[in-house]
């Protein structure tokens, strides 16, 4: 609200609203229910190259590699993309609390299965689980959006990257760290048959042992946001009961057929009036349409843009750090994947949190998602110089050149809180939120879907046909972040 003075000549003089309080405990309840996707989306990362090479699958070409690590990579994405808009649109209808305990559940049992997974095809049947039972990204940002209002959201959404980055940073730390323990601890851990025949299932254990405390606490503490949701049954019922005493007044005061047709209907739209709730519902089923227009539609596919961009880095950071160095790596054992790509998380987070509103303040969202986005030029231009430096036994310059690629990547990951508050502000209606980030994230799915194999193929064939050094896939990459940027005077220069 907006808080008034009195000057010194007695006059009222208008101040900044204040912005409003953030529920900070439902808040909270949401970030750690949104976790856990991440978590165990990347405590495969550090491991999945070793596992797949491990499985016989690429018949001891370590070029090869790449290929199947990024269809595993790819099928969650793949199959999410089919399903995640189906959550969100249920979620319109039932709520968002029983969709996201769904969600945590399904990636309980999945990541437990990739655990005791020894073949490829098992590997790919629990990826494909795990992208099926799991809506909650695109529900959480809906639950975000109607706890909160226009005075305080961008404040909400800057917590989500802390989120996502607190999942990545223990699932790349989980992943690296406890990866194969018989071979680390063998005097420990090495005692027991069960981590020697499946030396990757205590890190998916123990991403499955914080999704499932996730799980209760979100079941215990978490309000159900929508408010329709909890009122529907009433509505609904209201209105039927509303039926049956129109249609007994009509039999007591024996009205004509033709004047209780008359009556019905009025009273029954009146009855619809005082009961938004079920109005919105049938409207929120039919009107799905309402949501293609340029003003959700533009922001969608930048979405999607960012997301595939953005999973190409993600799936090359591994790939690239654990292919030796005779073939352009930088050779690193799991363990200093899992180290370095969990330094960057913590990082990432901490800087999102407090830079990205104020930020926001100053450079507007057109601006600062274009400046951010031209960061991962400097992010894909990093790995050739490395591979350089390390082939050359350049140890330090090879440090000093991956801590820059580094903090680039964290300034280019503030596109995300940009492109969500366009979404969301987007939206025709409260009613189609779900369905609007539901869309977004159906096409986010498939762009994360296509980039993994896409980029760890191109990765593979750059090595085995020696195109531009083995550094071609580098180039391609830079080549497309150009082209989003030019796709991006297309956004809004403000949120209205």
């Amino acid at each position: 609200m907006t808080e008034e003075k009195l000057s010194g000549q007695g006059e009222l003089i208008e101040t900044a609203p204040q912005p409003t309080p953030l529920p900070k405990m439902q808040l909270a309840i949401l970030l750690l229910a949104q976790m856990p996707e991440q978590l165990t989306a990347s405590v495969i990362y550090p491991f999945v190259n070793q596992l797949v090479r491990s499985t016989g699958i690429t018949g001891g070409d370590e070029r090869k590699t790449g290929y199947y690590a990024g269809l595993i990579e790819s099928l969650y994405y793949a199959i999410e993309a089919i399903t995640i808009l189906q959550w969100g649109r249920v979620s319109d209808h039932i709520g968002r609390k029983p969709v996201i305990l769904v969600g945590l559940f399904g990636v309980t049992l999945s990541i437990v299965s990739f655990g005791f997974s020894k073949e490829f095809w098992m590997l790919i049947l629990s990826r494909c689980a795990q992208g099926a039972l799991n809506g909650n990204l695109g529900v959480v940002k809906c639950n975000m959006t109607e706890i909160t209002d226009t005075s305080n959201m961008a404040q909400a959404f800057a917590w989500l990257p802390f989120a996502w980055a607190a999942g990545y940073t223990l699932g790349f730390l989980i992943g690296g760290v406890l990866s194969d323990p018989a071979a680390k601890w063998p005097d420990t851990v090495g005692r027991y048959l069960l981590f020697h025949r499946y030396p990757y299932f205590l890190p998916c254990i123990v991403a499955a042992s914080v999704a499932i405390a996730s799980w209760l606490i979100t079941l215990l503490f978490l309000k159900e946001s929508m408010r329709g949701a909890a009122s529907r049954t009433q509505s609904l019922s209201h209105i039927d009961d509303t039926k049956k005493s129109i249609m007994q007044a009509a039999k007591i005061h024996d009205k004509p057929a033709d004047t209780q047709v008359d009556i019905l209907p009025r009273m029954l739209d009146e009855a619809e009036t005082a009961n938004p709730a079920s109005s919105s519902l049938g409207s929120s089923r039919t009107d799905f349409r309402s949501i293609l227009i340029p003003r959700v539609m533009i922001p969608v596919l930048h979405y999607g843009l960012l997301c595939f961009v953005d999973q190409c880095m993600l799936v090359l950071m591994p790939l690239m750090y654990s292919t030796s160095r005779p073939l352009g790596g930088l050779g690193f054992s799991s363990n200093t994947i899992g180290l370095v790509m969990s330094a960057w998380s913590m990082l990432n987070g901490t800087i999102q949190v407090y830079s990205f509103p104020r930020l926001l303040r100053r450079f507007g969202p057109m601006r600062l998602y274009i400046t951010s986005f031209s960061f991962f030029l400097i992010t894909f231009s990093a790995y050739p110089l490395m591979g350089y430096m390390a082939k050359h036994h350049m140890e330090a310059a090879m440090w000093l050149i991956l801590c820059v690629q580094l903090v680039a990547y964290t300034i280019a990951y503030s596109t995300y809180s940009c492109i969500i508050l366009y979404i969301n502000n987007g939206a025709p209606s409260k009613d189609l939120l779900g369905a609007t980030n539901g869309l977004a994230q159906t096409m986010a799915s498939m762009m994360r879907a296509v980039g993994p194999t896409a980029v760890s193929s191109l990765f593979a064939l750059s090595l085995e046909k020696n195109l531009a050094g083995g550094t071609a896939v580098y180039w391609i990459m830079c080549t497309i972040v150009i082209l989003v940027l030019g796709f991006s005077t297309y956004l809004p220069k403000s949120l209205t």
